[in-house]
């Protein structure tokens, strides 16, 4: 009886410590996934933008799958980057290169679990452009402006700025309209007239001031130092955990497309300018190229002290309820080690790095 009692004991305590490891278990992350080595496959997003053109420069002129070596690259192609997100949440995409606020909301939309930021590619190069007649905010009462997608890093910088100027978003004669447009359908509702301008990242604010518009705001203008991150690099939690090898090979071969554009300009401008052709079936005129580079920088630096900022201004426009907990989302150990491989100073994650 004594044992039976015991073996009852027994159980029923390997039972509650089962049930408080379940409870522990959905209360605090997932464990880290042990490194597999290599990864098969590389599936990878960008945009086929200029504000890209690290990614572009570096799958066009083979540096990704030069250094990548057995590890399979698959590319895709987004117009912005809330449709990225959904990919990589969604595990079909493994990285991706995308704008700050998309990359914000990927981190917050999956409790700080899903992505983590390893490297910066590009900043500047967005900026509010209107018709010439446009020479101040209020002018744009009862006009529509309009931005790649919804909740994209355009699209919260241009309400934050209309909020900072006091102009009411909406639909009538004292309110701005903002339209969430494909970059091409911009061009075009542009040109008939059809709305007034965008904010817009390169080269299309450029196709724009082609064709007659004007900087109203350079976004530029509004961080310290004029820098702020425009596309940044962003890889699956677990694929990291699982493939460190596969995303320092990534980001060797981002490092190389970076060096290629400093000091190779010209080329640079050739290697994206085609593959922009090749994915959008048009190539850019040189006078767009050339001011689309010039407002452009390019680093892996991904400027992680400007991230609290961005989520405040995802708040203020109303693409995010609260400012998220950035507390884990920056890891550059990989970046920093490639960049002191390449003769460059390490990069400071402003204390995101560290887990809240």
């Amino acid at each position: 009886m004594r044992s039976r009692t015991r073996s009852l004991l027994a159980v029923a305590l390997i039972a509650a410590a089962a049930l408080a490891g379940c409870s522990r278990a959905a209360e605090t992350p997932a464990p880290q996934q042990a490194a597999a080595g290599p990864a098969a496959e590389l599936r990878l997003g960008y945009f086929p933008n200029i504000t890209h053109a690290p990614a572009l420069i570096g799958d066009a002129k083979g540096f990704f799958a030069q250094e990548l070596g057995s590890t399979k690259l698959t590319s895709q192609q987004f117009n912005a980057g809330p449709e990225e997100v959904a990919a990589l949440l969604g595990g079909s995409l493994d990285a991706g290169f995308i704008g700050s606020s998309p990359a914000i909301n990927a981190f917050a939309k999956s409790n700080g679990q899903a992505v983590r930021l390893v490297a910066g590619s590009t900043s500047g190069g967005a900026q509010l452009v209107t018709k010439p007649d446009i020479t101040s905010p209020e002018q744009l009462k009862g006009k529509i402006v309009a931005t790649p997608q919804a909740g994209n890093t355009q699209d919260v910088a241009l309400k934050k700025w209309l909020k900072d100027n006091k102009l009411e978003i909406g639909e009538g004669p004292d309110k701005v309209t903002v339209q969430n447009l494909d970059n091409p359908r911009t061009l075009d509702l542009y040109k008939s007239g059809g709305i007034a301008g965008g904010w817009l990242p390169e080269p299309w604010s450029s196709r724009l001031v082609d064709a007659g518009a004007k900087v109203l705001v350079d976004e530029k203008s509004l961080w310290p130092n004029g820098q702020f991150p425009t596309t940044v690099l962003i890889v699956r939690t677990e694929y990291l955990q699982q493939h460190p090898d596969t995303i320092e090979a990534l980001l060797r071969g981002e490092q190389k497309a970076i060096d290629f554009a400093t000091k190779d300009p010209a080329g640079a401008k050739t290697a994206t300018n085609d593959a922009i052709k090749k994915f959008t079936g048009s190539s850019l005129a040189p006078t767009v190229l050339d001011r689309a580079f010039t407002e452009l920088s390019f680093s892996s630096d991904p400027l992680a002290a400007t991230f609290p900022q961005l989520s405040k201004d995802s708040v203020t426009a109303g693409a995010q309820p609260k400012e998220a907990n950035l507390s884990g989302f920056v890891d550059l150990t990989i970046l920093n080690k490639v960049r002191q491989a390449a003769g460059q100073p390490a990069v400071d994650a402003a204390g995101l790095d560290k887990q809240g």
